[in-house]
């Protein structure tokens, strides 16, 4: 079997996984805090018929050799975090983060995961939680009776209660040595991997943490206009693809023809 048929179709798969990932980016081009992703190729094995180097009778030695590649495959989906813009909600207890970190809350189960999305609202008992109800830790508690709540650059909590101002907490940011190894959870979520390396905790504004903006979110990263691009050039790529199985069915008709 021609090889050139098993090159076109690895080209279309990944291809196809291309597209997928675009379309996701796309779908989420308005989720707060969401952070896209791009696709990695790598070439397959080669078969090498004549290695570079080698003998050519009596006239030298070959300077390129025979290698014959067989296709392509996804070699990565890595995540870009590149900021987003931010958006004044003038909600008093959103959040977000101008520069590297991610807040931390806790699942239902009792684990960490991590978050760029600062949507938080108080619940009934006036914990921050996120839209799903993951409590943000450290925990912070707003007064029932607080009038304001405003959040510093450093994460210092301030709410005025009957005219005084009160600290109810400060909010710390984790980051990790490879934010691409993060995992994926849905619902604006990451937790961590052997990939992400371990959590490191500190305060916004010191080194490696970035500053925390009150009554305002992060918005995707996604520009609508370069996957629009991204994706016409999956899809002419898949064409090409296409036509590279195509034609090599052609040619072996052709040749099938002629043996009649």
């Amino acid at each position: 079997m021609p090889r050139a048929l098993w090159s076109g179709a690895s080209g279309m798969r990944a291809q196809q996984t291309n597209v997928d990932v675009i379309a996701n980016n796309i779908a989420n081009v308005n989720t707060t805090g969401f952070k896209r992703q791009r696709v990695e190729f790598q070439d397959l094995f080669y078969d090498v018929t004549a290695a570079p180097g080698i003998t050519a009778g009596d006239q030298g030695r070959s300077p390129t050799g025979k290698q014959i590649g067989n296709g392509v495959e996804i070699s990565g989906t890595p995540r870009i975090f590149s900021p987003g813009n931010i958006e004044v909600t003038n909600v008093q207890t959103n959040m977000a983060i101008e520069g590297p970190g991610f807040f931390r809350v806790t699942m239902p189960d009792g684990t960490p995961a991590y978050t760029r999305a600062g949507d938080f609202l108080p619940d009934a008992n006036g914990d921050l939680v996120t839209p799903d109800g993951y409590y943000l830790e450290p925990r912070i508690t707003i007064p029932e009776n607080a009038t304001q709540v405003s959040i510093s650059p450093t994460g210092t909590v301030v709410v005025l209660v009957d005219g005084d101002q009160a600290n109810v907490g400060d909010i710390t940011l984790t980051n990790f040595r490879n934010p691409a190894g993060l995992v994926a959870i849905g619902r604006n979520l990451f937790v961590e991997s052997v990939g992400s390396g371990p959590a490191q905790e500190g305060n916004a504004l010191t080194p490696g943490f970035g500053a925390i903006r009150g009554s305002a979110i992060e918005k995707s990263n996604v520009e609508a206009v370069t996957e629009m691009v991204n994706l016409i050039v999956a899809q002419r790529a898949f064409e090409m693809n296409t036509k590279s199985i195509r034609t090599t069915d052609q040619m072996m008709q052709t040749a099938n023809e002629i043996v009649r």
